[in-house]
């Protein structure tokens, strides 16, 4: 669709929706349509929760504490159980490492993010429909009742992991609720002035929940693996209760039917696109990833399918889950694109700061390989201060003088970050790597907050929740993605050289050759895992059999901190370069898209409602399509 870049006469572009349900403003004594901010024919203002009225001032701060406490919660929960694995896995007897419960390993590191990524589009949209409270509230309500179900786990073995896979994904799915809607909720409550600075104490607690989750399962999950789950009830309780009793619904409703083709299309797409990555990074064969293995090329082929069905739909049924039409809005579209790029490019570097620093790091600096769980989330806090410091600043700076300057600003320091990163030793002194995780957690901070807000702003009110939920989409489906590609690139890196590398050294401490060569042919990805568990690998690749029968000396260095550490520091430093190098290129791609946005740019209602604010400013010249062209 051609663009022709001017300022609109009567308002941005109109939506093919129905019009929203709410009633219209009533003429006052002079005969024209009073606005929130305007006095009615008596004198006085429109009462607070009536149509046409601002919320009360403390409301919104309700709005906010609740909105962040439930996103909080939220991504505490998707990294709490990456720390809290090694407990799980040995409470309910079960060998994660071993071929046949791969499945389970995966799943219950992704199956959350995958749930996540795909229903948040769905649960925006009905958040439209029916109001974004009451599914904010019923997502609040479904989260504390499956914490508690995942608690009550009784079983051990296969029926645990199982009963844990399956209720977690039913935990994604309240989770679900919660991200797709808070944004929407958060912008109604807030004039666009104040949007961004909120926006970014939402989207910052959310991110930062990530790392606190790091710390906190590794303090729970040694006492007891259940707490894990069991410390989000009685938090889950209050903020449900909390949110029924105070948050209520702004009067604007779409009508419109559910879009059931759309949905079904969308969301087996979506997981058939997340089950072919979480397998290609596992074995198949002979071969050390399963790219070419028929059930990924399987998925691939009907994930291309589905979601081509998926756009021909979209463009054909009256009221359509997927919002193109949106794409219209200059700073949606740049502002999706950089979202996704930006969590392709650090959402698996989580992952590849962990394996570093638990699989080597830690041990050579004197922690036992089964602490380095907990230790790996607390040596990563520098990254999360960065987060908390930057997120509101930024926010509050975007209110002011727009999105775009931080939000590339922060990709542009992010890329530079990587860079730095990728030109430590291996054996680095943490000081220097504290002070690039704080440049991180800085940069990432500085584009997060403005970046939504600068999302948020460009959305009719209608079209709010569907909005974010898109936007979240890109954003989680990427972080899976980026999954998938960090662990091919490190297993790429690590395949060249590891398997030569394991062999010579079990031999040269007494390992029979026959042992060092079944060992030094095991998958990389099986000693990637070994480490981010906090498993001692070299138990794993040799086994107690063998190691039973060496002199106690050789068995003792083979076991030690040492031995792996140095064994596999030169291979996998090939794969981290490769890893931070598609980092750097991921970000500097993503500032470029930010820079597209334009300038500071809220949507305003045909008819040219008045600020919302006596700060915010007017529209900037803003790409809408062609009046013509429509």
């Amino acid at each position: 669709m051609p663009w022709s870049f001017r300022r609109p006469r009567t308002g941005p572009p109109a939506l093919d929706d129905p019009a929203p349900s709410r009633p219209q403003p009533q003429p006052t004594s002079n005969g024209r349509p009073h606005s929130s901010a305007q006095p009615t024919s008596n004198g006085r203002r429109p009462a607070a929760g009536a149509p046409g009225a601002p919320p009360p001032d403390r409301y919104k701060w309700v709005v906010l504490t609740n909105t962040t406490l439930g996103m909080m919660r939220a991504t505490i929960d998707t990294s709490i159980m990456l720390i809290a694995l090694p407990d799980i896995f040995r409470g309910i007897g079960i060998d994660p490492l071993k071929p046949a419960n791969s499945f389970f390993l995966l799943w219950m590191i992704l199956g959350f993010m995958v749930v996540t990524s795909v229903l948040v589009v769905s649960l925006g949209r009905l958040g439209d429909m029916y109001g974004r409270v009451k599914m904010y509230n019923l997502g609040f309500a479904v989260y504390t009742f499956f914490s508690l179900v995942l608690t009550v786990t009784w079983m051990h073995g296969t029926a645990a992991a199982i009963w844990l896979v399956v209720f977690r994904l039913f935990q994604g799915v309240g989770a679900a609720f919660l991200i797709a809607n808070s944004s929407a909720i958060l912008t109604d409550a807030f004039p666009a002035g104040q949007r961004g600075m909120a926006l970014g104490v939402n989207q910052i607690a959310g991110i930062s929940g990530t790392f606190i989750g790091l710390v906190l399962g590794g303090v729970l999950a040694p006492i007891e693996w259940r707490l894990i789950f069991l410390v989000s009830v009685p938090i889950g309780l209050a903020g449900t209760i909390w949110a029924y009793t105070r948050l209520h619904e702004v009067p604007r409703r779409v009508n419109a039917r559910l879009d059931w083709v759309g949905n079904v299309t969308f969301s087996l797409g979506l997981v058939a696109l997340m089950v072919a990555i979480t397998y290609g990074i596992r074995p198949y064969g002979a071969s050390t990833m399963g790219w070419a293995s028929p059930l990924v090329d399987g998925c691939f082929a009907a994930a291309a399918a589905l979601l081509a069905a998926f756009a021909y739909v979209e463009t054909k049924v009256p009221a359509p889950m997927f919002r193109l039409q949106l794409f219209r809005f200059r700073a949606f579209t740049a502002g999706s694109l950089s979202s996704l790029l930006s969590a392709m490019g650090g959402g698996g570097v989580m992952f590849m700061l962990i394996i570093w620093l638990q699989g080597i790091w830690l041990p050579l600096h004197g922690f036992s390989f089964a602490s380095t769980p907990l230790w790996a989330g607390i040596y990563m806090m520098p990254l999360t201060g960065g987060f908390l410091l930057a997120g509101p600043i930024s926010g509050v700076l975007s209110d002011r003088f727009g999105s775009r300057p931080f939000a590339s600003g922060g990709m542009l320091a992010a890329a530079a970050s990587f860079g730095l990163l990728e030109l430590l030793p291996i054996d680095f002194p943490y000081w220097v790597f504290a002070l690039l995780l704080l440049m991180n957690g800085l940069a990432m901070g500085a584009f997060a907050a403005p970046n939504r807000a600068g999302v948020m702003n460009s959305l009719p009110p209608q079209h709010r929740g569907v909005g974010s939920g898109m936007n979240s989409t890109f954003q989680n489906s990427a972080q899976v993605l980026s999954i998938g590609i960090f662990f091919t690139l490190m297993i790429v890196g690590l395949s060249s050289s590891l398997p030569a590398a394991v062999y010579h050294g079990l031999v040269s401490h007494g390992v029979p050759a026959p042992a060092a060569q079944r060992a030094a042919h095991l998958p990389p990805v099986s000693t990637l895992f070994a480490a981010f568990l906090g498993y001692n690998p070299v138990q794993h690749l040799v086994g107690p059999s063998v190691l039973a029968h060496l002199p106690a000396a050789s068995r003792a260095t083979l076991t030690g901190r040492g031995f792996f550490p140095s064994l596999i520091s030169a291979p996998f430093k090939d794969g981290l370069h490769e890893a931070f190098d598609f980092a750097v290129a991921a970000c500097l791609v993503a500032a470029g898209a930010s820079w597209l946005r334009g300038g500071k740019y809220v949507y305003r209602e045909a008819g040219g409602q008045p600020p919302a604010s006596p700060d915010e400013e007017s529209p900037q010249v803003e790409a809408v399509p062609d009046p013509a062209q429509r």
